[in-house]
This record gives structure tokens, C-alpha cells and sequence, in this order.
């Protein structure tokens, strides 16, 4: 296994930043020649990168037969769009490492829990747009290279508006500028209105008894999905506390917590949309 930490180092940036990549090791004695990638980007209110949603998770990707790999993305002080650009700083990472990690680009799925599932389908939403590619040095011929191939989110912060997670927003633009400026940049960070035909197929889940995102985000972004003919799966659990990860014992709070059996299944439900995701050429 190639398990390697890369500094990402960008305009911003904070000195912990990096990919975290979990390769498998490629061998002619399997029938496999290519695996999928799934790039995780756990949660924490953009102030951190939880660890319960990060290697615990990829290493059932890893069982999967998919290769994994984590961002540690900048968060506060770090602002809008330090943590983005990093992303795609990932993106370009792998793809020019994909013929040596044996990487099919086709299937190249960005993950994401809570803040997140936001930066996840920030990425998605805006991968296509000139300012990322230049931001990162790539041609315009080459934007192509940035196409993630779906997204997956994990009870996700959408919306800046009435259901909004107001420390995550907090945390990711900060309080400098007028208020015209924030509330425009607000605009658009609330990703129930940036759903465009270059969106990948998304797999959301959420619980309705979540207090701290609600599920209102997700419905907001499958309504908006649904609008622009974007192929979607989503799942709303009745119960369950925010932060779920895996849902077991094996992501477990310390004090207990984040455990709902009914929940636990949604892995497999992703399992499934993954290996059916149709394949994007890049």
C-alpha cells in the first residue's frame, strides 16, 4: 500500500494541510488493473477534520476494493477558498499519479461528512469554473482533469439560509468586509442554489432528528438536484444524532455517542450507487 501524507502548501494554507492517501498495491496476479478512488473530506465545522470521519472510513473503501484517500484541509483561521483550492490541489495529485497508483479516473468520487459534505459539493458545484484552474497553475485545455465523477454526502451543510449551520458559515468566511460583501458571499456558499448541468451523480444520507444540521440542507440540495435532472440517491434515516460516521461502535464518540444500527447500513447503500455509477471520460 502506498500510504503517504502530501503537504498541501497553497495561498492560505495552514501548516497541517494535507492528503493522506491509502494506494492499494497493484499486483499482475489480480484480474484487477484499475481501482476507484474515493477522496474523503471529513467534518468539523470547518474550525477541524474529525478524526472519526476520516481513516475509518476510508479504510472501508479500502474493503471495497476502491483505493482512499483523506484531504486535512485548511480550516479557521484559513477563509473561503483556501480549503476548495486545496481540494483541487488533491484532485490534480492524483491525477497525475494515477498511471502509478493505477487509479481509474473515470470513477474518481469526492466524499464528504457535514462541513465537510459542504466543501464536497462546493468542489462539485464549481470544479468547472476558470478561477480554480488558474488558481492552481492548470491550462485551460485541461480543465478536464478537475471532473470528479460523483459525489458523496454524509448529512451535509448546504444552505446559508433559514436551516444553516451558522458556525460552519462563521468559521469559512469570517467576519471581514462589509456586510453586503459577507451576505453575497453567502449567496454563494448556499449550494441549494448553485446546481448546475456540470454536477456529478450525488448519494446523500441524513437522519431527521438531526439538531445540529438539519435535514432541511440535504432536502434543499435534492430538490435542486431533482430540478436540474441530476441522477441522485438519497436517504433520510428517522433517527440519529449529527456526526454519525460509520454509525457504530467502530466510529463510536468517546463519551458514548453516534451509534444507530438503523443508520449503519448506509455504507452499503453507497457501496451499491458506486459500483453503478456510470463512468465519466476525462
Amino acid at each position: 500500500m502506498i500510504h503517504n501524507s502530501y503537504p498541501l502548501q497553497l495561498e492560505g494554507s495552514q501548516p497541517y494541510a494535507r492528503l493522506v492517501t491509502y494506494i492499494q498495491d497493484y499486483t499482475d496476479a489480480l484480474a484487477v488493473q484499475k481501482r476507484p478512488l474515493v477522496l474523503l473530506c471529513p467534518g468539523g465545522g470547518y474550525g477541524r477534520t474529525s478524526d472519526r470521519e476520516a481513516e475509518s472510513l476510508a479504510l472501508q473503501f479500502l474493503a471495497m476494493g476502491y483505493h482512499a484517500a483523506v484531504l486535512r484541509y485548511s480550516c479557521a483561521p484559513s477563509r473561503y477558498p483556501t480549503a476548495l483550492l486545496e481540494l483541487a490541489e488533491s484532485i490534480r495529485l492524483i491525477r497525475e499519479n494515477a498511471e502509478r497508483w493505477h487509479v481509474s479516473l473515470e470513477k474518481l468520487v469526492i466524499q464528504g461528512c457535514s462541513a465537510g459534505g459542504h466543501l464536497a459539493a462546493c468542489y462539485c458545484m464549481f470544479w468547472k469554473q476558470g478561477w480554480i484552474r488558474e488558481r492552481i497553475g492548470l491550462s485551460e485545455e485541461d480543465h478536464k482533469l478537475l471532473r470528479p465523477a460523483g459525489m458523496l454526502l454524509c448529512y451535509p451543510v448546504i444552505t446559508a439560509g433559514e436551516f444553516a449551520h451558522r458556525g460552519s458559515f462563521e468559521n469559512l468566511i469570517g467576519c471581514s468586509g462589509t456586510a453586503d460583501e459577507r451576505r453575497e458571499l453567502l449567496q454563494l456558499l448556499s449550494l441549494e442554489n448553485q446546481v448546475n448541468e456540470d454536477v456529478p451523480p450525488a448519494f446523500i444520507w441524513h437522519t431527521f432528528t438531526d439538531q445540529s444540521v438539519p435535514v432541511e440542507n440535504s432536502l434543499l440540495l435534492v430538490g435542486a438536484l431533482r430540478r436540474a435532472g441530476i441522477s441522485t440517491e438519497f436517504h433520510m434515516y428517522p433517527r440519529g444524532d449529527h456526526g454519525l460516521a460509520l454509525a457504530t461502535p467502530l466510529t463510536q464518540t468517546a463519551d458514548g455517542r453516534c451509534v444507530q444500527e438503523e443508520c449503519a447500513g448506509w455504507i452499503h447503500l453507497a457501496h451499491t450507487w458506486l459500483e453503478n455509477l456510470p463512468t465519466v471520460r476525462p
